[in-house]
Formats: C-alpha cells, sequence, structure tokens
C-alpha cells in the first residue's frame, strides 16, 4: 500500500516536470519567433509633411508669341524663258548656277538674223503703205479740184439755160436754143456727180492708205519685239539659278533657260491656326502688322532674321486648314530661299497676366496657393496662353504663393514646407492683433460661408481666436466681405 502511494506521488511529479517544461520551451520559442521577426512594431502615425517649390504670383504685362514653322522664298522670282526658238550664241560671263547679275546686263542672245530679216520686210512694208498714201492724198486734192470746176461749169451752164429761158419767155429766143441750153445744164450737173463719186472714191483710197500704214506700223512693231526677245537682259538685281543652256544649242519657244532670284527681297509664308490668326486681328478685323523673327538653326548657331507680318492668303487652301501669313524679311542674311524655319510671332501684349510653370496648373485649369499653417488650398485660374513651358494665367492669385510643380500626393489641405527658388524658407507671413469688433466681423463671415469645407472653417476659426492672426489671412478675408 505504501508503495503504490509512492509510486503514484512520483508518476505525479514526473508529469508535472514534464509540464513544466513543455511550457519553458514554449515560451523560449515564442520569445525566439518574435524577436526573429522582420516587421517592428509600428511607430504612432502622424501627418506627413511634403517641400515644395512655391513662387509668388506677380501681375505683368507680357507679350506672348506665337511658334509655328515657315518656308522662305523670294519675292522678286523670275523664270528666263525663251519667246522664241533659235540658236544661243551669246551667254552673260556669270550665267552659271548662283552666278550674280545686275539689272540691264545682257544674261542671253539669240540668233538674230531671222528676226532682223522680218523687220527690215517690215520696214519696206511701212515705206510702201506710207508712199501710198501720199499717192492717195494727191489724188484726193485732184479729184475735189476737178469736182470744183465741174461745179462751176454746171453754175455757167444752169446759168445759160435761165438767160436763154428769159429770152423765149420774152419772144426772142427760139425753142431749140432753149432746149439746147437746158440739155448743156443737164450734162454739167451729171459731170459734177462723176467728179463727187471720183473724189469719194479718191477719200476711200486715203483711208484704206491709212489702214495699210496702220497695219504696216502694227508688223514693224511686232518683228521688232520679235528680234528684241532674241536678247534676254537681267529686270532686277539677282542670283541665277537652275540654268540649262549653253552656247551653240538650239532652243525652241517658251523653253525655261534659268530663274532670276533676288536674295534680298526675301518673305517667310507660314500657317496658323484660326484661333492664333485671330489673336492677330485688330478692332476693325485687320492683320496686324506684329513683328515677326525666323530662325534657322545651322550646326548649332542660329541666324535669325526679323520681319513685319504684311498680308494674308486670300484662302485657306484646298486640304488646309487656318491660315496662310507672309512676312516680308528686309534683313536676312545667310539665308536661302527654301530654307525650313522657325517662326515666332509677338501677339498683343497681355496686361495683368501672371506667369507660372506649366507644371502648376493642372487640366481642369486649377493652382495650389500656400494658405495658413503652410497648408495647401485650390484656386481657379483662366489659362490664356502656352508658351513653352509656361502659361499666361489670369484669376485670384496676385500676391500669392504658387506651388510650382503639382503632383498626384498634393492636394488642398495638405501640409507642406514651403521652399522658395533658391531653396531657402519664405520669410514668415506677418501678424496682425485684431479688434474684439473686427475679429467678431470676420468669424460671422466664416461661419456663415456654406462652401467653405468643414476642416477648412474649422482651421481658419482656430487662427481668428489665437491673439495674433496673419496679415495675409486677413485681407483675403476682408476682401470677400467687402471690408
Amino acid at each position: 500500500m505504501r508503495f503504490l502511494r509512492q509510486s503514484m506521488i512520483g508518476l505525479f511529479l514526473a508529469a508535472l516536470t514534464m509540464g513544466l517544461l513543455a511550457y519553458a520551451v514554449t515560451l523560449i520559442g515564442g520569445a525566439v519567433r518574435e524577436r526573429m521577426a522582420d516587421d517592428a512594431p509600428a511607430p504612432p502615425a502622424r501627418e506627413r509633411v511634403f517641400a515644395v517649390n512655391v513662387q509668388e504670383a506677380r501681375a505683368e504685362t507680357i507679350t506672348p508669341v506665337l511658334q509655328s514653322f515657315g518656308e522662305l522664298q523670294s519675292r522678286s522670282l523670275l523664270e528666263l524663258r525663251a519667246a522664241g526658238g533659235g540658236r544661243v550664241i551669246e551667254l552673260a560671263p556669270g550665267f552659271e548656277d548662283g552666278g550674280a547679275v545686275i539689272k540691264g546686263q545682257v544674261l542671253v542672245r539669240l540668233d538674230p538674223a531671222d528676226a532682223q530679216s522680218a523687220v527690215d520686210r517690215a520696214q519696206s512694208d511701212l515705206l510702201d503703205a506710207r508712199a501710198e498714201g501720199r499717192d492717195a492724198a494727191r489724188n484726193l486734192d485732184l479729184a475735189r479740184d476737178e469736182l470744183s470746176a465741174a461745179q462751176d461749169q454746171a453754175d455757167l451752164r444752169e446759168r445759160a439755160f435761165m438767160r436763154q429761158k428769159d429770152l423765149a419767155e420774152r419772144g426772142v429766143g427760139t425753142a431749140t436754143a432753149t432746149e439746147t441750153a437746158e440739155l448743156a445744164a443737164s450734162a454739167a450737173r451729171q459731170a459734177v456727180l462723176s467728179r463727187r463719186q471720183a473724189a469719194a472714191q479718191a477719200e476711200t483710197r486715203v483711208d484704206q492708205a491709212a489702214t495699210r500704214l496702220s497695219r504696216a506700223e502694227i508688223a514693224l512693231a511686232e518683228a521688232q519685239r520679235r528680234l528684241d526677245d532674241t536678247t534676254l537682259t537681267a529686270p532686277f538685281d539677282g542670283t541665277l539659278t537652275a540654268t540649262n543652256v549653253v552656247v551653240g544649242r538650239l532652243v525652241t519657244a517658251n523653253e525655261r533657260l534659268a530663274e532670276l532670284i533676288d536674295p534680298n527681297d526675301l518673305e517667310v509664308s507660314f500657317r496658323l491656326s484660326t484661333s492664333q490668326y485671330a489673336r492677330l486681328l485688330d478692332a476693325d478685323g485687320a492683320l496686324i502688322k506684329a513683328d515677326v523673327t525666323a530662325t534657322l538653326d545651322v550646326s548649332g548657331v542660329d541666324l535669325l532674321a526679323r520681319g513685319k507680318i504684311t498680308r494674308a492668303s486670300a484662302a485657306a487652301g484646298a486640304g488646309a486648314t487656318g491660315r496662310l501669313i507672309f512676312a516680308a524679311m528686309p534683313d536676312a542674311g545667310g539665308f536661302k530661299t527654301g530654307d525650313f524655319v522657325t517662326v515666332s510671332v509677338q501677339e498683343p501684349p497681355l496686361e495683368n497676366v501672371v506667369r507660372l510653370p506649366s507644371s502648376a496648373v493642372d487640366a481642369a485649369g486649377e493652382v495650389l496657393l500656400l494658405a495658413d499653417e503652410n497648408r495647401l488650398e485650390a484656386a481657379s485660374v483662366t489659362i490664356l496662353r502656352r508658351q513653352g513651358d509656361h502659361v499666361l494665367v489670369r484669376g485670384p492669385i496676385v500676391g500669392r504663393q504658387v506651388v510650382e510643380e503639382r503632383s498626384p500626393l498634393l492636394g488642398a489641405g495638405i501640409s507642406v514646407k514651403p521652399l522658395s527658388r533658391d531653396g531657402s524658407v519664405p520669410e514668415p507671413p506677418q501678424m496682425l492683433e485684431l479688434t474684439e469688433e473686427r475679429r467678431a466681423k470676420l468669424i460671422a463671415f466664416i461661419e456663415g460661408n456654406k462652401r467653405m469645407p468643414e476642416d477648412a472653417k474649422a482651421r481658419v476659426l482656430a487662427r481668428l481666436a489665437e491673439p495674433m492672426v496673419p496679415a495675409q489671412m486677413v485681407e483675403r478675408i476682408e476682401g470677400r466681405i467687402g471690408g
């Protein structure tokens, strides 16, 4: 019995020892696992503060610049073509691609033999026409003299007839003598009619001679013009290009021999959108003479030429949009016809606008402003122009600090650490001590503003309750309530 009791006690103590050992192993294993765990206990959460670059919004008068691309071309461009066929017998010494010529210089001379023969024949015909005219004039004078003589003879015959008739009435003359006198008067009148017809024919001959003379003069002028067309001269100072003729070559009528370009009379043509074109119109709808700058990048060295807008194309063009604009470039040294250039056009100045980086404005036209306690607030602006990496805006942001670069992490109510362009922290805002009446007026306005978010309203009321209030906040609130 005693042996059984001691055995039971031993088994109980052994079981208790094993249990304690198992519990100890469990505690040690848990401590080791917790020690070796990767995740450390999270620190208490706190608000994240972002560092942002800010700049002060200043109202300025800025001249926007339109950017486009255009092509240079000469306003004085002439195609040298042969008016008639012939053999080339002479070329100017500088008649080659790139050769410079002066006004009035003979460029090409064709064989003038055939044209000279035509001129000689036309001159001979002209001499014949003049001789015919002189002969017709002499015949007309003779016909008129004969008509005058015939008229005088008819008058005499008529008077003789009247005298004979009077004698017959008084019984002195005979009927035969009267009849003879009457026949003689009638023959005289018939002779007058014949002479009139001869005079009329002489006048017709004079008119025909004048017509023939006119035709001869026209033929001579045409022959002389063809003779002159055998010699091509330069109508202005310029440079030759696309030359396509040599001495001895037989050219045909209207064949192009070369092109003459004035390199000092250039203009640039470029296309603008309809909205951009509308910005260059004055109050009367006329195109303003805006300043234009053409830039050509040549191996890293920019060639610049300045000019003014002269005109716009009358039509938009088939398959094209916008407006085609032309600008004269009176001083375009180094440029050539056909150069593809970048065109900058100065628009009329805009007043009371703010220049901001493009990254400061989102797609909805909102910017982030630095408010009280270095928190952000959103404001809407009107985008007027985009100028490269900047935008010109207008809105209620003048004098405020604007965030230069927006990101998805920034928004209204976010606490930030503002930095200026040089990396320094902007100066703290000026503080004001408000009177109780003024403070109550501001608090009443904030509490009655139903459009302000509750969290923003709570922050503003908390700042207004402090002894010293930022002057910028007071000015902004009083500006809204008209105080």
